[in-house]
């Protein structure tokens, strides 16, 4: 079991960290991807160290897609390369959690028509428009799809993540 985790400049703390560390909690090895090298860094002004480039990534390695919010999605669903990882995600039917703006990559990647999902409220006419169930509510899950609105989901979000975890629902 590997995880993914994809993300650039300005993401939301919390929403990168909390699911960071409970995986490590876990034993389960994260590997953080994203449009930069060296280090990334949060709205809030923490930074994470960046294991691996889109360019490096080769999602067939992972079991696990993992989305923060913030303003990083803005940023990586104009790299061609991160929609086509989220895709890969998606087409094989594993794990992918996102949350807040994160759904934003699932969007651009065209991969949530006719899904049921939530996101931060602003993202939400864009989701609809792409042809998502959109659902305001903390989390959501449909099948290996798992998503949720803003930070206070977050014991929501990483309940229902970790049973479909555990479930071996990630491949």
């Amino acid at each position: 079991m590997k995880v993914l985790l994809l993300s650039s400049d300005y993401f939301e703390d919390l929403e990168l960290f909390v699911p960071y560390y409970r995986l490590k909690e876990e034993g389960i090895p994260v590997e953080i991807g994203s449009d930069k090298t060296g280090k990334i860094m949060g709205k809030h002004g923490y930074e994470v160290t960046v294991d691996k480039t889109l360019s490096e990534i080769t999602p067939e390695d992972y079991d696990v897609l993992m989305l923060p919010g913030g303003k990083a999605p803005a940023a990586l669903r104009q790299e061609p390369s991160a929609l086509a990882i989220a895709k890969v995600f998606v087409q094989n039917d594993r794990l992918v959690a996102a949350i807040c703006h994160g759904p934003q990559i699932l969007i651009s990647a065209g991969v949530l028509k006719n899904r049921h999902a939530t996101c931060y409220r602003a993202v939400a006419e864009e989701m609809k428009e792409a042809g998502a169930h959109y659902e305001d509510r903390e989390v959501i899950v449909d099948g290996n799809l798992v998503t949720s609105r803003q930070p206070a989901d977050l014991p929501a979000f990483m309940r229902e993540f970790m049973k479909l975890l555990k479930s071996g629902t990630s491949r």
